[in-house]
């Protein structure tokens, strides 16, 4: 399995200095609301910078341009959300994997519902990319496959890394009609998200328990 890309590899310059990284989070929650408001066309460096009350030359000293803001933008919410998600699994037993699978689909819908600018940049930009390798779903995977993977005391290998993101493609497309049939997504095309969801894993996660670290399986 790849390593998950840093949070934050669209940056030119991290933040060293409080001052600098407090900067840094006014121009993320200034393009994150601007984004709710006039949508990804019509969002503009210099409109960030004028709602973050920040002088346009600190926007272009984190961004080169509006992508990679945008791209920062989705790399925080990744990071926000495998925190989330680890708080959850924090209190589920290990060998219950239908309540670790609840609570990485109920962080997203909370996330999806209430975070400013996550309806239009979730985990990955809206604009084409232009390196297929940055693609958000393959990056939510390789997150949640090393997440689920020690809390269910299994290896995040290859099979793993599959079937999650197998999951996170059905969960996204199914959640993207949940929400376009009712705004805070429609209940029961999220149940049946769920049903599919654990009737796909459940060969896999039921046939054997925990396996011990450093021994996967063939």
């Amino acid at each position: 399995m790849e390593p998950v890309p840093p949070a934050n590899t669209s940056l030119r310059r991290a933040p060293v200095q409080q001052r600098s990284a407090e900067r840094l989070a006014r121009i993320l929650d200034a393009c994150a609301q601007l984004l709710d408001e006039t949508g990804y066309e019509q969002l503009s460096t210099r409109a960030v910078a004028v709602r973050a009350e920040v002088p346009i030359g600190s926007v272009y000293r984190f961004f080169s341009n509006k992508r990679a803001l945008v791209d920062a933008l989705a790399h925080r919410n990744l990071d926000s959300y495998a925190e989330r998600i680890t708080s959850r699994l924090s209190a589920i037993p290990a060998d219950d994997w239908r309540a670790a699978i609840d609570a990485v689909l109920d962080e997203y819908l909370a996330m999806k519902r209430s975070v400013p600018g996550f309806t239009l940049v979730d985990f990955g930009a809206p604009a084409p990319a232009q390196d297929p390798g940055g693609d958000a779903n393959v990056r939510v995977a390789g997150r949640l496959a090393e997440l689920l993977g020690a809390h269910l005391g299994r290896i995040p290998d290859e099979d793993l890394l599959r079937m999650i993101l197998v999951c996170v493609e059905a969960a996204d497309a199914l959640f993207q009609l949940a929400f376009r049939i009712e705004p805070t997504g429609d209940p029961a095309i999220v149940d049946e998200t769920r049903h599919l969801l654990r009737s796909y894993l459940a060969p896999a996660l039921d046939r054997q328990g925990p396996e011990p670290q450093g021994h996967p399986t063939g």
